[in-house]
């Protein structure tokens, strides 16, 4: 990666690609901390948040934001309508036809996609800020002098703000250094770092120094490394683990030559469903509580609360919450329904074993046509219960650690994955610049 790094400097044209797209990440960060909705008490916003959404849907929607939610910045819906909207397109082009055969038309089809997308985006955005200027309003948190027109302009200001952040997104694709984005949402989680390690040190490390532990100390600073690197290398492993499908290409006649027959792999990642599973899950698990604290219903009933407050993250692997345990094996289960689920509308066995037989190739041993589909389909289970696996035990690391020890910080599985994959893919995308480039270089 580092030699990858240091070779795309020495090209001028991906060197320029950089600093531009560290240029506009400089703008976005100052957008995110600096340019705040006049009028607005951050601590007063956050106090506000904490008992609307709870404190775990808030740390997530903390690490998408960057922390420009807490500050309530005109950035502060960030890269959440986007990514909402392209998720919600993802899942309409298997219900809607139109768009599944704008997926299949090439360049020209990924355009108007993309297009939607921006569109759906920004509805998105005005129904987002509105929930939030409104629910903020009703909460008395924007001042005793808020209003309609204070709603109304900070509903314009954060949708706005996200439809600008996309554009900046779109600018880092086409003449950065491409995943934009995904760049932001990388940036968005590593600016939160910095400020989670300080809690780690004042929880588990300062104390032990302050009192002259220093054995102690040092080794509350291992442990932490440790679980650190251990996680990171878990997150590795499963972002580059695939199965690789033997193809064979069969031969033709062309004029007087035969042609074709080289043998080539079909790579099927292991985690096909990325991040979007715990994401899903996590989401689907806090609403119940969302939705108690948002319309303040009182539960009577005991066995309700429990049951409601086992949902929580916050209540896993605490000995005061036993029934945190029925929430855990809830949301297991939800991960590995929503990585079986996700996997089914972005690979289709069907329509590749369709592909592979019109193009003449076939996986040796397996016929063409429907006993390639089956096959696809029987390693397909195997190895997304695999990844799905894997992705519960990624996240319930830092969960668990957060139970156990109450080490709370807002990067976890989830935000290594997202770190993982965002580096690797850029990574490959350099890799695909200088290839292009020496091609270039190559024809000149």
């Amino acid at each position: 990666m580092f030699k990858t790094l240091v070779n795309a400097f020495k090209v001028k044209d991906i060197r320029n690609r950089i600093f531009f797209t560290l240029g506009i990440l400089l703008v976005f960060r100052i957008g995110c901390i600096f340019i705040t909705i006049p009028g607005v008490d951050a601590a007063t916003i956050q106090a506000t948040l904490d008992s609307i959404l709870g404190t775990e849907a808030n740390v997530l929607l903390g690490m998408f934001s960057g922390g420009s939610l807490e500050q309530m910045s005109v950035f502060a819906l960030n890269v959440t309508p986007y990514i909402t909207s392209s998720i919600i397109i993802q899942l309409l082009t298997i219900a809607i036809p139109a768009l599944e055969e704008l997926q299949r038309d090439g360049e020209d089809g990924r355009k108007k996609m993309n297009a939607i997308t921006r569109y759906v985006t920004v509805l998105l955005g005005i129904i987002e800020s509105a929930g939030l200027a409104i629910s903020l309003q009703q909460a008395n948190a924007l001042g005793t002098d808020a209003n309609a027109l204070t709603v109304v302009t900070m509903i314009i200001t954060l949708t706005a703000g996200s439809t600008l952040v996309m554009w900046l997104g779109e600018r880092i694709t086409e003449k950065g250094i491409g995943n934009g984005i995904s760049i932001i949402l990388l940036i968005n989680i590593v600016s939160r770092m910095p400020n989670d390690f300080s809690n780690l040190y004042t929880m588990f490390v300062k104390s032990q120094f302050k009192d002259a532990e220093y054995v102690k100390g040092i080794g509350a600073i291992l442990v932490i490394v440790a679980v650190v690197i251990l996680t990171t290398i878990l997150v590795i492993l499963l972002q580059d683990a695939k199965r690789n499908i033997p193809i064979q290409y069969s031969q033709k006649m062309s004029g007087r030559r035969m042609v074709g027959g080289r043998a080539t792999e079909m790579p099927l990642k292991v985690n096909t469903a990325g991040v979007i599973p715990i994401i899903f899950a996590s989401s689907l698990l806090s609403m119940p509580a969302m939705i108690v604290r948002l319309f303040k219903i009182n539960i009577t009933n005991k066995v309700l609360q429990e049951i409601v407050s086992s949902l929580s993250q916050d209540s896993w692997f605490t000995k005061a919450h036993p029934w945190g345990y029925v929430g855990l094996a809830l949301y297991v289960v939800l991960v590995l329904m929503f990585a079986y689920f996700y996997t089914s509308i972005t690979f289709n066995p069907m329509e590749v074993a369709n592909n592979l037989k019109k193009s003449g190739a076939s996986i040796p041993g397996i016929r063409p046509g429907k006993p390639t589909q089956e096959y696809l389909e029987k390693v397909l289970k195997y190895i997304i219960f695999i990844g799905a696996v894997g992705l519960v035990i990624i996240a319930l690391i830092p969960i668990f650690f957060s139970g156990v020890f109450n080490a709370q910080v807002s990067f976890g599985g989830t935000s290594l994955i997202i770190i993982v994959g965002v580096i690797i893919e850029t990574m490959q995308q350099l890799d695909s610049k200088m290839l292009e480039r020496n091609y270039e270089g190559f024809l000149k």
